[in-house]
């Protein structure tokens, strides 16, 4: 009997024990879900995070809204180049027509080949900035060198093409950049295609003429109060520039027989807008220049004169862009003069300038401005930038522009050959449309 009352006691002594154990667990339980445990945590990028916590981040890090892109369209558009992590500011395109340069703010330069626009994919070597970035590139007329502008540094770097060991080829900046002359913020540079010289303006009214080695050569005072641009001519014999006044002024910069320098001296001045001129740009043989003036008008001009004869350019033709007159516009002209492209904010219009008539229009092009634009060698194509991606497209106007060219050869009775020949290259700019959806003229 003694023995059976020990083990009923003992059982109530355990079954208390457990009563205890279970009450004690239930108010941990309860606790830790008011608290929170210490031991119930996960460390995330060095912070410490409840579980529970760590789940809503990752949810929150799941549903995280991907950042803004910009989304263009267009039925002629023929490529996007992506391979920036910046917004790109200056391109340009080699003279055999084979690459186009970019450089962006993010310290890198891409080339790219151009036989590659209409394929999917899209290859460029890169070449590194090193500790700066360069707002302005341009190919040497070679391909075999780059001269840019760099932003901090406030001078020209040339890069210079080298064979690596597996036969790559690379671009190594020299190991002397130009010396520093300018005193206002640089807006554009170019380099001669015979080979002789480079030239910078500056937002002042200076602009200087360099040897490759970064010697000056000349120093030009435009007597504008402001430039708003310059450039070289195709053929290297002339610098034209705009600015403040309603006046273009193009020099000429010499060389003596033997290739040296001898002077620079004014050739001449387009006269006829009533206002500042934004832009300016010539055509591939030097023969028409085009400008786009704050009157709001955009004009096409011939140059071929003998202005040592005292004959001056004169007016081909000129049309309405009002936008130009309260925002600042850029222009590109095609090899032929057959096509101008004007921009202003992030939109394009295509005109043809034997009849003044807007054709193409390409509005929001990019995220920004269109920061410049360029016809490739064979006018096919445009190309413009103004945010990470650049933009190429068909060229419809430039092929309409053959067709109404060919057409009138046609009619004049040419020789059989000559027949045969404008009777293929129309059948093929009508081919290019026709495949483009731009119809037939």
């Amino acid at each position: 009997m003694e023995a059976t009352e020990l083990l009923v006691v003992l059982l109530l002594f355990a079954l208390l024990a457990l009563l205890i154990v279970v009450l004690a667990a239930q108010g941990r339980r309860r606790w830790n879900q008011k608290c929170g445990d210490p031991l119930d945590e996960q460390k995330t990028n060095g912070v410490s995070f409840h579980k529970s916590q760590a789940h809503r981040k990752q949810k929150q890090r799941y549903h995280k809204e991907k950042p803004h892109q910009h989304i263009f369209v267009h039925a002629l558009l023929a490529a996007e180049l992506k391979g920036h992590s910046g917004n790109v500011s200056s391109m340009d395109f080699s003279n055999n027509g084979k690459y186009l340069a970019t450089c962006a703010d993010d310290r890198t330069i891409h080339i790219w080949s151009t036989k590659d626009f209409l394929h999917r994919e899209h290859r460029s070597l890169r070449v590194n900035v090193k500790l700066d970035h360069a707002t302005l590139v341009r190919f040497s007329p070679d391909c075999r060198a780059l001269i840019a502008w760099l932003a901090n540094g406030d001078t020209i770097s040339v890069f210079k093409m080298k064979k690596k060991d597996d036969g790559n080829s690379s671009f190594q900046p020299m190991e002397e950049d130009f010396p520093k002359r300018h005193k206002a913020p640089v807006i554009n540079v170019g380099i001669a295609e015979t080979g002789k010289f480079i030239m910078s303006v500056s937002s002042d009214t200076t602009i200087i003429i360099w040897t490759l080695k970064g010697e000056v050569l000349s120093i030009i005072n435009t007597n504008q109060m402001n430039n708003t641009y310059a450039l070289i001519s195709p053929c290297s014999r002339f610098v034209g520039s705009c600015g403040f006044t309603p006046d273009a002024k193009v020099w000429e910069v010499c060389f003596n027989k033997n290739g040296q320098f001898r002077e620079v001296t004014r050739a001449f001045e387009l006269k006829g807008h009533t206002a500042g001129i934004h832009f300016l740009a010539f055509s591939n043989d030097s023969c028409r220049m085009a400008t786009v003036s704050k009157d709001g008008t955009w004009k096409l001009w011939a140059t071929d004169v003998e202005y040592k004869q005292q004959q001056d350019p004169y007016v081909l033709l000129t049309g309405p862009y009002g936008e130009a007159a309260s925002t600042p516009c850029i222009l590109a002209l095609s090899p032929d003069a057959q096509v101008l492209a004007l921009a202003s904010g992030n939109n394009i219009r295509l005109y043809n300038t034997k009849r003044g008539e807007a054709e193409e229009s390409f509005d929001k092009v990019h995220e920004d401005r269109v920061a410049e634009m360029a016809f490739d060698t064979t006018g096919r194509f445009l190309a413009s930038c103004g945010d990470r991606v650049v933009k190429i497209f068909h060229n419809t106007t430039g092929q309409r522009a053959i067709v109404e060219k060919m057409r009138g050869l046609l009619k004049q009775g040419p020789t059989e050959t000559t027949r045969q020949r404008l009777s293929q290259q129309l059948a093929q700019a009508q081919a290019t449309l026709k495949r483009l959806g731009a119809g037939k003229v």
